[in-house]
């Protein structure tokens, strides 16, 4: 690889319209057969200002080891996203940019919350939830049309989440616009999300969205990854602890405002309003794009899903490899604490450090064949609910969600095909997608 091939590339993944047409695969390939950790620089891109650059680590082993060494690579220090938080200091009080022991007492609450009772009444709902969305797709007819990212795909993880933080079902589609803001911020189709209709909901969502921020008159919103970007969320969440602790339910969220930690204390008013942001913009992305990206990857693979078909057995194993093969969050940040060595490379104090999911889901020294879709593949240690710490609170119900979908979509349909073309978010963090045009026969 020559250095203006390499130039090419690492611009090319920095580059947030590159993953209009998907992430570049090609490009990581290449990095990653050049190196273990290569740097790429940040220029200003679609208005964007630039930024100092990262250490971009490529291949599993060593993603791995930068995700299990929190004292090394901190969550903490520059928070978690690529681009340098405008509010570190509010950034850096949710979970997801926390260290240890801070991340490991929150944690330990937020685990005694999901009791077996509250995990065995989820599962009963996402599949009574799953069964009701293939039903209102197919109802009687015998053959149709449907946008499967927004009419299927983006409700199954709304109504487990609402069940999950005790949102009332009527106020679900809050969290559609959350995510599509905070998530598809680089991208002007979702930068401005505001599909939820407030008169169908509560009131508790009536007065957040009296809150929600409009464009400016160049069409911007304020930037959603600082409070003052998402203060109709945070009214959200401020406005249901209350009423929670007021009258306590039977969801997660309730659970966890009443937990006392090994001192005494409890979740504070900011703490569970990050909490809340990550699981209602977070716990959502992850799933609602690695369906649609799930089902991309059987349509493009024929035999799999003939397979599939032939032996629901397989589901499981499946579900692993779509997520593995599409790898729904594609990287995550860490901040160098000390002067470091990684993979050969000299890192100092201060440097931010990249992980690459979507590169290392790909890695020739795990992945016999990496860019076939095998539902037979097994091991299968794919990196996309991530490792170490900060592994995926809600990775078991994400696949319990996807098994659930998948067993009834192919249940109820003897026929699947693209009705056009997915369009994808443009986004370097998420692999998202926003429309998927679905045609079906019924089984």
């Amino acid at each position: 690889m020559t250095a203006s091939t390499g130039a090419a590339d690492a611009l090319a993944v920095v580059d947030p319209a590159t993953y209009e047409t998907g992430p570049p695969l090609e490009a990581l390939r290449r990095l990653r057969s050049s190196g273990p950790v290569v740097w790429v620089d940040e220029p200003p891109l679609h208005g964007l200002p630039g930024g100092p650059g990262f250490w971009l680590v490529l291949r599993h082993a060593d993603v791995e080891r930068v995700l299990r060494d929190p004292a090394t690579f901190s969550s903490w220090l520059g928070a978690t996203q690529v681009r340098d938080a405008r509010d570190l200091a509010w950034a850096r009080q949710m979970m997801l940019n926390t260290d240890p022991p801070d991340h490991t007492r929150l944690r330990r609450l937020l685990n005694r919350s999901f009791t077996p009772r509250a995990v065995a009444a989820l599962t009963a709902e996402i599949d009574a939830t799953a069964a009701g969305l293939v039903d209102r797709m197919i109802g009687r007819s015998t053959a149709g049309t449907c946008d499967f990212a927004r009419d299927v795909a983006a409700d199954l993880p709304l109504v487990s989440l609402a069940a999950v933080l005790g949102v009332p079902p009527e106020d679900r589609w809050l969290m559609f616009d959350w995510s599509n803001r905070v998530i598809g911020w680089q991208d002007p189709d979702y930068a401005s999300s505001a599909s939820f209709d407030s008169s169908a909901g509560t009131d508790l969502a009536r007065r957040a969205v009296a809150l929600r921020p409009a464009p400016d008159a160049d069409g911007r919103m304020p930037d959603p990854r600082t409070r003052e970007g998402m203060p109709d969320l945070y009214a959200y969440a401020r406005l249901l602890a209350e009423a929670k602790r007021r009258a306590p339910g039977a969801d997660v969220m309730s659970v966890l405002l009443a937990q006392v930690d090994e001192d005494g204390g409890q979740v504070s008013d900011a703490e569970f309003q990050s909490m809340f942001w990550l699981f209602a913009v977070a716990g959502n992305e992850t799933l609602r794009n690695g369906l649609p990206g799930g089902l991309i990857a059987l349509l493009e693979h024929p035999d799999a899903l003939a397979d599939l078909r032939a032996d629901p057995a397989l589901l499981p194993g499946a579900v692993d490899e779509m997520l593995r093969w599409w790898t729904p969050v594609m990287v995550f940040r860490r901040t160098a604490r000390v002067d470091v060595e990684l993979a050969g490379v000299r890192m100092c104090a201060g440097d931010k450090v990249v992980v690459s999911f979507t590169s290392a889901n790909r890695d020739e020294r795990v992945f016999g064949d990496p860019d076939r879709f095998d539902v037979h593949r097994a091991p299968n240690p794919h990196l996309s609910f991530g490792h170490g710490p900060h592994f995926c609170l809600g990775a078991q119900l994400a696949r319990v969600q996807m098994r659930a979908l998948f067993g009834e979509l192919l249940r109820r349909t003897s026929r699947l095909e693209l009705a056009g073309p997915p369009a994808l978010l443009r986004s370097d963090f998420q692999r998202g997608v926003k429309r998927l045009p679905l045609r079906w026969v019924a089984a």
